[in-house]
């Protein structure tokens, strides 16, 4: 495996996901379309991460792009755009992948109780910006 392999295979994870965030908004499932938004956004950080040595297990890929960013490890060009993306890391990380998938157990409230349809359109812009950066990273990082 390659860094090039790596990097277009969470883009690849990124999309499909993005794909169902989609889907799960136009058919309503707000909490299945927040669950696959945050891995699309996971997903699309880690396309960065992975471009630079092996991807860290987390969910909260912002901490680690960070670290790059300070590092000046980022090609100029991307620099401002992943500036502005970068609280979306934050915001659909560990935490929002926990209550997608089990609520908030010492309050007694599912999944389904926690997400709309506000939640679910942010957290689909949010994918979608984020996919939309994996990709050119990738394109920039391997031009073909």
């Amino acid at each position: 495996m390659t860094a090039e392999d790596d990097v277009f295979y969470r883009l690849r994870l990124a999309k499909g996901f993005l794909k169902e965030a989609n889907e799960d908004f136009k058919l309503q499932r707000w909490r299945s379309c927040v669950d696959n938004a945050q891995l699309t956004v996971e997903n699309s950080g880690k396309v960065i991460l992975a471009r630079f040595g092996p991807t860290p297990r987390t969910h909260n890929p912002g901490k680690d792009i960070q670290k790059l960013i300070d590092e000046k490890n980022i090609d100029k060009s991307l620099l401002d755009e992943l500036k502005a993306i970068l609280p979306f890391f934050d915001e659909l990380g560990f935490e929002e992948h926990f209550k997608t998938d089990y609520g908030l157990e010492s309050e007694y409230l599912d999944p389904w109780e926690l997400f709309d349809e506000d939640d679910a359109e942010k957290a689909k812009l949010a994918a979608e910006c984020c996919f939309n950066f994996a990709e050119k990273f990738y394109k920039v990082n391997f031009p073909k």
